[in-house]
């Protein structure tokens, strides 16, 4: 049937429209590459190259976009059918899928071989745990200088659960490999345990959600039963609880029930927990007592290494120049790196071609922009700080000499001096008409205080992090 082919090419047409008065067309040929296939009464059926593309388009919610579109043009309530039509994969996407089906074909035949003992594997005995995705394991990890000792002390956790590091807290800027190391944990002890153990995973937000709701539904006890029982806790991005004191408090003896028994408990959370605002001192105790491990942004080595294992894992020819590229000028963490080389992938599953160096600038030149320092205005610096000192941004450009206006405003000016280019002069006139030498004896003191006091480094670092994704 065709009830909707009229429909569907003309929603097309206004998203292409809409792209390309944002100039941005680039961005619908690339990843609004879709094909009507056939329709019902309240579904279209359209197809798409790859399931690589069909993940990216769904996260990137091209499938919501088409679908509001043709709601709106129709006024009916229709829902989009995705199929995977891989009969123009390129030649390069068919060798990494033969060569992953052999791989597949091989590890079933060598099930009764022990030679395989790499326990974090994604093909082992026990399969996917359903919370748990397959993907983040040890293996698939690419330590560097950032992230060594918090793989290692990870690693050694997953070995020993409940006995080596509990808890374990790990804490960084988004994207830095926090979330891959709690999961790649689980995979571990839930790949090689003997016993049939009870491991969650779970947000903090989810966490806080099913609290809430166990005191509505007036079921605590159930809330209690479910996370007081397990062997492994796995609590992401707990800053979340900031603020919200019941929450925090059922943590608290959750934390304590699973202590008592040995069961093992990880932590993520973007600072360190005793600069999260409006924790429970006693919670705050308990988390400290562990091991708290900072992860840093991947430095080039590390990022250019982490790449290379993306491409050979994806099977794809790609030059070591265009690596290079988006090595050097991506910074900030790995889901940058990722994305990056996501763009890149598609251009050459839609295309069929390698792209050249060109090309790879050409792609990535939105991505690399948003990343820019160049985009990084004093305002936001100071906002920043101020949110973070909780006082205000003219606070920060008074004259007022308390220490709690001091401390923040010597750290923005130093920030602000350290990753813009912007003179002692202008800096001067931009917090509050102080004069050059002002401004540079608070650089310079900041300078002379990270010397005495190394955490203080890694606070600043963790500043900059906010500032640089304060419009992402």
């Amino acid at each position: 049937m065709t009830l909707y082919k009229e429909a569907f090419d003309y929603a097309m047409q206004e998203i292409r429209t809409e792209y390309k008065n944002k100039n941005e067309e680039d961005h619908f040929i690339l990843w609004f590459n879709l094909q009507y296939v056939e329709d019902t009464i309240d579904t279209i059926t359209i197809s798409v190259k790859s399931q690589f593309l069909n993940m990216r388009m769904k996260q990137m919610g091209v499938f919501d976009t088409v679908q509001n579109k043709i709601c709106k043009i129709t006024g009916q309530n229709i829902t989009l059918n995705v199929i995977i039509d891989e009969t123009e994969t390129p030649k390069e996407a068919k060798k990494a899928e033969s060569k992953e089906e052999k791989v597949q074909i091989q590890e079933k035949d060598d099930k009764s071989s022990q030679k395989e003992e790499k326990s974090s594997s994604n093909s082992s005995k026990k399969g996917k745990h359903p919370l748990l995705q397959e993907e983040f394991t040890f293996d698939t990890f690419v330590p560097g200088e950032n992230s060594d000792f918090a793989y290692k002390a990870s690693l050694a956790v997953a070995k020993n659960p409940g006995k080596s590091y509990n808890p374990i807290l790990l804490y960084g800027g988004s994207g830095l490999g926090k979330t891959h190391l709690m999961e790649a944990i689980g995979n571990y002890i839930w790949q090689n345990s003997t016993e049939k153990l009870k491991i969650c995973y779970l947000s903090a937000e989810t966490f806080i959600n099913e609290f809430t709701s166990s005191i509505s539904s007036k079921s605590p006890k159930a809330f209690k039963d479910k996370y007081r029982n397990l062997d492994v806790l796995l609590l992401d991005d707990i800053h979340f609880l900031s603020g919200k004191e019941a929450t925090q408090e059922e943590l608290f003896y959750t934390f304590n029930a699973l202590h008592e028994k040995n069961a093992q408990m990880v932590f993520t959370c973007d600072r360190p927990i005793k600069e999260i605002k409006n924790m429970a001192n006693r919670l705050v105790s308990r988390l400290s007592n562990g091991l708290c491990i900072d992860l840093q942004p991947p430095n080039y080595e590390t990022r250019y290494a982490i790449l290379q294992r993306k491409v050979e894992q994806k099977g794809i020819n790609l030059s070591s120049e265009i690596i290079e590229y988006i090595a050097k000028n991506i910074e900030t963490n790995v889901r940058e790196l990722e994305s990056a080389l996501s763009n890149i992938i598609g251009y050459m599953d839609l295309t069929g071609q390698t792209p050249s160096i060109d090309d790879a600038k050409r792609l990535l030149k939105d991505l690399l922009s948003s990343n820019s320092v160049e985009n990084i205005s004093i305002d936001i610096i100071q906002k920043v700080i101020a949110e973070n000192y909780q006082i205000s941004v003219s606070d920060l450009k008074s004259k007022k000499r308390d220490k709690k206006f001091v401390i923040p405003r010597q750290i923005a000016i130093y920030i602000a001096r350290t990753i813009t280019e912007i003179s002692y002069t202008e800096l001067g006139i931009e917090f509050g008409g102080k004069d050059h030498s002002t401004i540079m004896h608070a650089y310079e003191k900041v300078e002379e205080q990270i010397k005495i006091d190394p955490s203080l480094n890694s606070k600043i670092e963790i500043f900059i992090r906010e500032i640089k994704e304060y419009k992402k």
